[in-house]
């Protein structure tokens, strides 16, 4: 104890949200920027707008998103920190408390493991790791369940989807997924994770291929909703 408090003197441990130093208790987020996450409560809610996006695209049992994507605000911030600036931690620290809120909602219990949605291995080398499967261990974790990576594969490398629209955003993804070990998925209900929900292109992409094997069902969970 004494020894932490020491290197806390000289190297003091900062909130990824705001920069100001954490206290004794506190990890990754101070309980300030913690009581002000713009969550969205809609693992409460069946009929929520995440899973409107989906109605007549994809036949899924749930869809949620932790929070809303402040332009400008704390999750901004956090996002671009966890895909840009080397912050795994944050994905598995918000992934954590996504999965902590999803295993209080009856639907969410029937989950049988995570799946996060793959980088192509281009890219995931670059970045050093998927901030989705980041996401995707926190909530295992939560929920006390097993996350499952490396099954759920992109068969092809695709251009950003950054400032397309829906359609290009779907052109750019359609026939993009492949599973390598189907038989391993039959009869389970999967979550599907991602770090952001726009368009939902990507994540019905995924989901069509996860349903093309026998008794598979699927949800799913983002960390934040434009």
């Amino acid at each position: 104890m004494l020894l932490d408090d020491l290197l806390s003197l000289f190297y003091p441990r900062l909130c990824a949200g705001c920069h100001t130093t954490l206290v004794r208790g506190e990890e990754i987020l101070c309980l300030g920027c913690l009581a002000d996450l713009p969550k969205t409560g809609y693992e409460k809610k069946a009929d929520n707008p995440v899973t409107q996006l989906f109605w007549g695209r994809i036949d899924i049992k749930m869809a949620t998103s932790f929070c809303t994507f402040d332009k400008g605000g704390v999750m901004q911030h956090l996002m671009h920190q966890l895909k840009y600036q080397g912050r795994k931690d944050i994905g598995e620290k918000l992934g954590f408390l996504l999965g902590a809120d999803l295993i209080q909602s009856p639907p969410y219990r029937e989950i049988d493991l995570v799946m996060p949605v793959p980088l192509h291995p281009k890219r995931e080398h670059k970045r050093g790791y998927n901030q989705s499967a980041a996401l995707g261990k926190g909530i295992a974790e939560a929920m006390g369940i097993t996350i499952l990576e490396g099954n759920l594969v992109r068969n092809r490398y695709s251009d950003s989807q950054t400032n397309k629209g829906r359609f290009e955003r779907w052109e750019n993804v359609k026939e993009l997924f492949g599973v390598k070990f189907p038989e391993m998925l039959e009869d389970k209900h999967i979550l599907l994770v991602d770090d952001v929900v726009t368009t939902g292109s990507t994540l019905e992409a995924c989901v069509q291929v996860l349903l093309k094997i026998p008794g598979t069902s699927v949800s799913i969970a983002t960390l934040a909703c434009a």
